[in-house]
């Protein structure tokens, strides 16, 4: 058997993130529930663990396989790697490989800036600016990314990073400006006058005190999965209007979202998805920051490899 695999070149020049956003927005207004994603699977690996994420559709199936090595970058080598696999679901006869790494990179901010910008453009009694202050917790490929995404979505924003490694932050602002983008190096005086605060870290512990982000502003978590592990406190949770990727997700993962509250109480609640959210399901309340929570999730990575699939077989017809 002979598959077509799909480097991290390739991957990347078919998913410029406009077009990721479109076709995670596409998936969710037709046929793609955030709530039936199967859960992911983990299993220990040397000094890491594997990690794969089925994921079903009419058309196409797909299986990631990825690998997490958290004592990588202290050897300069990549945390997360891995591989995709495609198949056609009408028989499951594996069609395509492509770079997982680079897929994962690629749809997670895709993921989340589709959120940012529908919570932005939601009904309610909140205005958002066109030309909105961007503060991005982290200086990983993540954060890169999720810059990318951001000036995608808002070309008239402004971008600032805090992280923790002043060289890391120096060479984020450098490989940005090569690109277009300018970027300055923020700090937590910056969180007040934010409008979007796109949190892309792998800290176990909240990056900042809660009742600081201002009324309007837009907060999104998405850097860490795993009930012992949160990027935001308690105090933000609870003054915020919450919007999660998947409520069972949510429940299974968000370290963000419980112990906060219970998830007794957060079904209670009943949180708007994602799909909620492009679907106009959701309005802003005055005086409440906006709050979305993602893990990761295995419907995001088949949208985004059957665009990828679907480039390749455009280009040979």
């Amino acid at each position: 058997m002979t598959l077509p695999y799909f480097d991290a070149t390739e991957v990347r020049a078919s998913l410029p993130f406009n077009r990721a956003i479109a076709a995670i927005e596409t998936a969710l207004r037709t046929d793609t529930d955030p709530e039936i994603d199967g859960p992911r699977l983990f299993a220990p690996a040397p000094d890491g663990e594997f990690l794969l994420m089925p994921a079903v559709g009419d058309g196409y199936s797909g299986l990631k396989v990825a690998t997490i090595a958290p004592l990588n970058p202290a050897k300069g080598e990549e945390k997360i790697q891995g591989v995709y696999l495609l198949f056609n679901s009408s028989n499951l006869s594996p069609i395509a490989a492509m770079d997982g790494a680079e897929l994962t990179a690629i749809r997670t901010p895709a993921a989340t800036l589709t959120a940012v910008k529908n919570i932005a453009e939601a009904p309610g009694e909140t205005e958002f600016t066109k030309t909105p202050k961007v503060l991005v917790f982290g200086a990983g490929i993540q954060a890169v990314n999720h810059i990318r995404a951001a000036k995608a979505v808002f070309p008239d924003g402004t971008f600032s990073v805090v992280g923790r490694r002043v060289e890391r932050i120096a060479a984020l602002i450098e490989q940005l400006a090569a690109e277009g983008i300018a970027v300055t190096r923020g700090s937590h005086d910056d969180i007040g006058q934010a409008d979007v605060i796109l949190c892309v870290t792998s800290s176990p512990t909240p990056l900042f005190d809660g009742s600081l982000p201002a009324d309007h502003a837009i907060i999104a978590s998405v850097g860490q999965h795993g009930l012992d592990a949160r990027e935001v406190d308690e105090t933000l949770v609870k003054r915020s209007q919450v919007i999660v990727e998947g409520r069972a997700s949510s429940w299974r993962e968000s370290g963000d979202l419980i112990p906060a509250r219970s998830v007794e109480e957060w079904k209670e609640i009943n949180p708007p998805n994602l799909k909620d959210l492009v679907d106009g399901k959701f309005k802003r309340v005055a005086g409440k920051p906006s709050l979305y929570t993602g893990v990761g999730m295995a419907w995001e990575d088949l949208v985004s490899a059957v665009v990828v699939y679907e480039d390749h077989r455009s280009r040979n017809a």
